[in-house]
């Protein structure tokens, strides 16, 4: 029988999903009604293009719709967790960038800035490695919808990176049989080269030049701060201090700690990382 937490994130993603795509068909509806176009890439009418943006990013985990992604990540697998961070967003990311043009600017500027603020402070007292994962997930969507009016090609670049850092980490955090912090202080001494690329993806993920992470964060700044939006580049790149003390946290207790006793992980040690090579291969192709 399936846990009873399993059942619970089933359930929350299921009524999530449904209530969100319940709005995107109401908003198609009236959009069809007032101008008679059910194509969402040509002008929209301002009511169904808000509502459109809404139901979205609650299909997204945008704050501050967020609220089932990190209790549905807790609630899955490492595998399940991969799939809904990463595949699963490319529907609705898809559909965004179609309406990047119609979207309402100060909307979007509100729901970018509240999901790198969010994003950073909800993972900070985090020891789950999924629910930190998920966390970090709300703060990189905040960077890719505050940018997506203003430049849409720059919300495409930061999605890819974040997909291919993240399905790194959760290929070696499957590899390394890990979901929390104290199990990940025992993978040093037992697989130091899978332990080393999760640190430089995690690293990568909190935006610390000169890894691959730096750059869409640095020019987003830079566009933002061309368009006269100095105190907005501001809030968001103060929100990643935030984002990088957790990731900070992860990496220390990967690399600078040992838990107590090994005796509860000893199982682990001659278990062979089976996802190592196809880790090591996306990071090295993308960073």
């Amino acid at each position: 029988t399936p846990h009873p937490r399993a059942i619970e994130a089933a359930t929350k993603y299921f009524l999530t999903q449904a209530a969100a795509s319940a709005l995107i068909l109401f908003s198609s509806i009236l959009n069809a009604y007032t101008l008679g176009e059910w194509a969402i890439n040509t002008p929209t009418h301002p009511v169904s293009a808000t509502l459109l943006s809404i139901a979205i990013a609650m299909k997204l985990g945008v704050a501050p719709f967020h609220f089932w992604l990190p209790e549905v990540l807790q609630g899955s697998t490492l595998k399940t967790g991969l799939i809904l961070s990463t595949w699963q967003k490319f529907a609705p990311m898809a559909l965004l960038l179609q309406l990047s043009q119609s979207v309402n600017l100060n909307l979007m500027l509100f729901l970018g800035l509240l999901s790198a603020i969010i994003g950073g402070w909800g993972g900070i007292n985090q020891t789950q490695i999924r629910k930190i994962l998920a966390f970090s997930s709300v703060a990189h969507l905040g960077w890719m919808v505050a940018i997506l009016k203003i430049f849409p090609q720059l919300t495409l670049l930061n999605f890819f990176l974040y997909i291919l850092m993240t399905s790194t980490l959760f290929l070696t955090f499957m590899s390394l049989n890990t979901k929390n912090m104290y199990e990940l202080s025992t993978t040093w001494s037992k697989t130091p080269a899978l332990t080393a690329l999760s640190m430089l993806s995690l690293l990568s993920l909190s935006g610390l030049p000169p890894l691959t992470g730096f750059l869409p964060k640095w020019l987003i700044a830079q566009e933002m701060v061309k368009q006269d939006m100095i105190m907005y580049a501001l809030v968001i790149l103060l929100s990643t201090l935030l984002s990088l003390f957790f990731y900070l946290r992860l990496t220390y207790s990967m690399t600078m700690t040992l838990a107590p006793s090994l005796s509860s992980s000893s199982s682990l040690w001659f278990n062979p990382p089976k996802n190592m090579l196809a880790s090591l291969m996306i990071y090295a192709l993308f960073s």
